[in-house]
């Protein structure tokens, strides 16, 4: 065997076992778990979870009542998210991550780091990492969200709700 061919064989080789790495890593990462819900990250993490899962009325139960256009149902709230789903990342392939809160008494403010991943084919793909806030209160001893810069329906902030 030429040493040509035995270079080819070992770059077919090295690239295989190279594939066969990435599959074990992917499928060896663990499935998203919810969290305790006695912490504001807690609250945000286990809602944008339900929201990726879609998880209708568990992402529906840790939304305040107290918002101005609070949907009236979970099935409102549904259709408020397909309505904006570009608020809610419907048609993006993202990883989402609680990052801090900050708790001034009854508000806390957790800040959530959002990576977007696009493929535009082998050597065209790329990643964007944006940070954005969700805002709770603590009400009757749970903590509850009450607004966000993504992954809530602005309509929730007026009276008139969403139409």
């Amino acid at each position: 065997m030429k040493s040509t061919d035995k270079f080819l064989i070992g770059i077919v080789a090295g690239s295989l076992l190279l594939v066969i790495v990435a599959f074990a890593i992917t499928l060896a990462r663990p499935a998203p778990t919810y969290r305790t819900e006695d912490t504001p990250e807690g609250v945000a993490h286990n809602y944008l979870l339900a929201l990726q899962q879609d998880e209708v009325a568990r992402a529906y139960g840790y939304l305040s009542p107290t918002l101005a256009g609070y949907p009236a149902n979970e099935n409102a709230f549904a259709r408020h998210i397909d309505d904006q789903s570009w608020m809610f990342r419907r048609a993006e392939d993202v990883t989402l991550a609680v990052d801090s809160a900050k708790v001034s008494g009854d508000r806390a403010t957790v800040q959530v780091r959002e990576s977007r991943f696009r493929g535009g084919g082998l050597f065209d793909s790329s990643q964007s990492t944006t940070t954005f806030d969700v805002t709770l209160e603590r009400q009757g001893g749970a903590w509850k969200i009450v607004d966000g810069e993504y992954y809530f329906a602005r309509c929730w902030d007026y009276a008139s709700g969403c139409r």
